[in-house]
C-alpha cells in the first residue's frame, strides 16, 4: 500500500482499517516574528523517524476515541483529539455520519514536539478514508490535514519536506542515505502555544528575519552525510523550549558528551534529538542517555521513514 493513498472500504474485510504512522523530527525550525493572525511564518525541515504511532478504526454506534500505550492517560480521548477531529472533517465533507471507534496504540512520545498528535490526525484520516470506501485524492486529504494543523500533511507524507506558511505547504526534499538518532523523552511535556510565546517574549523588540532554509543543511540532507548535517542542525524555538525547562542543557550536554555529532531540541520540546553517525553509536549515546539521569528513556530510530501507511 502506497502512503497517502486509500484502496476503499473492503480493507481487512470491511470491518477495520490499521494505519502506521511515524514521528517527525525538525532538522531545521526557522521561525519568522509573529503575524497579525498569531501564527509565525516558518522554514521547517521535516525529516520523518522510524518511531511509530498506529491508529485503528471500526465502525461503532457513535465516534469514540481509545488510546494504548506510553502515556496513553495523557491523551485527550474526546472531540479535541486530533484522530476524532480527522474523522469528523472527512465525514462532514462527504455527508456521512462519522461512527467509528478510534483506537491509538502510542510509540510516539506524548507531548513531546515529534508530531504524535499530527500523526494519529493523519492516520486516522487515512483509515476512514479507506474504511469508507472514499478514495479521496492526495489533495484532498492534504487540504484536511492543513486544516487539522500544521503538522498534519508531513505525517501523511513522511520522507524529508521543507514546510512552508505556518509549515503546512509541502515540498519533498531529496535524502541521500539513512541517519541514525537518538531521541531522549523527558518527564512531562511542554505546550506548543507557550513555546511559542516564550519565543515572542524572548524576541520582544527585536527584528526577527524572514525564515529560509539553510542550503548547507539541504545539500547535507542530500548527500547523505551526517557529520555535514549535524553541523547545520538548528531550532529556532530551542531557546524558548530551554527557557521553560531548563534541565533541557543537561540533557543536551550529555548526548554530546557520549559522542553524538549534533543536538537540538525537537520542534517545541521537550524530546531531545541526537544526530549519531551510526546505529552502533546510536545504541551507546542512548545508553549513556539513560545511564545520565537526565531523562527518563532515550530511543533509537533511523530516518527517513515512510509517511502514513494503510497496513
Amino acid at each position: 500500500m502506497s502512503s497517502g493513498t486509500a484502496e476503499g472500504g473492503t480493507v481487512n474485510g470491511g470491518t477495520a482499517v490499521t494505519v502506521r504512522v511515524p514521528a517527525k523530527v525538525n532538522i531545521q525550525l526557522a521561525v519568522g516574528g509573529a503575524r497579525p493572525d498569531g501564527f509565525h511564518d516558518l522554514a521547517n525541515v521535516f525529516l520523518a523517524v522510524s518511531l511509530y504511532d498506529e491508529v485503528t478504526v471500526r465502525p461503532a454506534t457513535a465516534l469514540t476515541v481509545t488510546c494504548e500505550g506510553p502515556d496513553a492517560d495523557q491523551v485527550p480521548l474526546d472531540r479535541t483529539n486530533l484522530a476524532a477531529r480527522a474523522a469528523l472533517l472527512l465525514a462532514e465533507r462527504h455527508g456521512i455520519e462519522p461512527d467509528v471507534h478510534i483506537h491509538i496504540t502510542k510509540d510516539i512520545p506524548v507531548a513531546g514536539g515529534m508530531a504524535g498528535g499530527s500523526a494519529d490526525g493523519a492516520g486516522a484520516l487515512l483509515a476512514c478514508d479507506a474504511l469508507w470506501g472514499l478514495r479521496s485524492s492526495r489533495a484532498e486529504l492534504l487540504d484536511i490535514c492543513a486544516e487539522l494543523g500544521s503538522d498534519v500533511p508531513f505525517s501523511l507524507v513522511g520522507g524529508a519536506a521543507l514546510g512552508t506558511g505556518r509549515g503546512e505547504r509541502l515540498t519533498p526534499l531529496e535524502v541521500g542515505g539513512t541517519f541514525h538518532w537518538v531521541f531522549a523523552v523527558a518527564d512531562g511535556g511542554l505546550s506548543t502555544p507557550a513555546v511559542y510565546g516564550e519565543f515572542d517574549r524572548l524576541n520582544e523588540g527585536v527584528a526577527v528575519p524572514p525564515p529560509e532554509a539553510s542550503e548547507p543543511l539541504l545539500a547535507a540532507l542530500r548527500a547523505g552525510d551526517p557529520v555535514a548535517l549535524a553541523a547545520s542542525l538548528s531550532n529556532d524555538l530551542q531557546a524558548a523550549a530551554v527557557s521553560l525547562r531548563p534541565s533541557l542543557r543537561e540533557v543536551l550536554a550529555a548526548g554530546l558528551a557520549a559522542g553524538a555529532l549534533g543536538a537540538l531540541v525537537s520542534g517545541s520540546g521537550p524530546t531531545t534529538a541526537f544526530l549519531t553517525k551510526d546505529a552502533d553509536a546510536a545504541t551507546q549515546v542512548a545508553s549513556a542517555l539513560l545511564a545520565s539521569g537526565t531523562c527518563r528513556t532515550a530511543r533509537t530510530a533511523t530516518s527517513p521513514a515512510a509517511g502514513a501507511t494503510v497496513l
